[in-house]
């Protein structure tokens, strides 16, 4: 039996959880996106810790929550890091790049097919941005070559945000932004009393579980059981941990010895409403 199970009702996503003075919402919307999840993820953070540790960091909705005074975060995505590197030290010049394009269908199209490779990074980070916020439910997706393949989204809304943007730099200064494999990052950086925050692609449940893959390389039934080592490891070195997955029965069973709490979610991102609602896990690791 698994040594702790509680499931949870459904959470929409959160109204006024971020006070100007403490955190902010993600500049990007990203599958997968941890902000429904932060009232119950908030419960179970440390009271002290030596630094924060997000190697799966996609949006960053946590991150940008938590705002901890010494962080590093690091994601196997090239565009996604460079978009966090670009934010840090050079926003005035994205600002300045988004201010110059349109939400349009044909010019969207035209942004699309650039080669990010030929791009500068500060324009490597206005296109995925301008992408993300113009292409369709915000659904940021690349195909095997790594070519991002969403369409069109026909939305009004703004997708230049100078002050969300700029708040983001703002956080962003001094943390460790790494282009980095998860394992890479924590057998380097982790080091006893860190709090670490993992957000792996989740096992998949359901035909077209695929669609939320954001880089071109899968994670496989494999990885979830040596990501489940990584866990140990950090358990046994004395970090704090916690880890979200998709409530399926191989997950549950690999955590079984740790305290999980089950989650019914809203799958924002789904264009079928049929498919909205899910069950996530929590799974907590302490050190004590």
């Amino acid at each position: 039996m698994y040594k702790g199970i509680e499931i949870l009702p459904i959470i929409n996503e959160p109204l006024g959880l971020f006070p100007n003075e403490v955190a902010i919402k993600p500049f990007l919307k990203w599958a997968g996106g941890k902000t429904q999840l932060i009232p119950e993820l908030s419960k179970y953070v440390p009271g002290n810790f030596n630094k924060y540790i997000e190697p799966f960091v996609g949006g960053g909705a946590f991150f940008f929550y938590l705002n901890p005074r010494k962080a590093i975060i690091s994601d196997s995505n090239e565009e996604l890091i460079i978009t966090y590197k670009a934010i840090r030290d050079s926003v005035e010049d994205i600002i300045e790049i988004l201010d110059s394009y349109k939400n349009e269908e044909s010019f969207f199209y035209k942004i699309r097919s650039l080669n990010p490779n030929n791009l500068s990074y500060t324009e490597r980070a206005a296109r995925l941005i301008y992408l993300n916020k113009t292409c369709f439910n915000g659904l940021h997706r690349v195909n095997k070559k790594g070519e991002f393949n969403v369409p069109y989204g026909k939305r009004n809304g703004k997708f230049l945000q100078r002050e969300q943007l700029r708040d983001s730099s703002e956080f962003l200064q001094n943390v460790k932004i790494l282009h980095n494999d998860y394992l890479t990052t924590l057998k380097k950086y982790a080091e006893t009393g860190d709090f670490i925050f993992l957000d792996p692609p989740y096992y998949p449940i359901g035909k077209y579980s695929d669609f939320k893959r954001y880089t071109k390389e899968f994670f496989y039934h494999d990885d979830h059981v040596i990501l489940k080592e990584e866990f140990d490891r950090l358990i046994k070195m004395g970090c704090n941990v916690l880890l979200t997955n998709s409530a399926h029965p191989v997950v549950m069973d690999l955590y079984k010895n740790y305290d999980i709490r089950v989650i019914e979610t809203k799958r924002l991102i789904s264009s079928n409403p049929k498919t909205r609602n899910g069950k996530d896990i929590i799974v907590i690791g302490t050190n004590e």
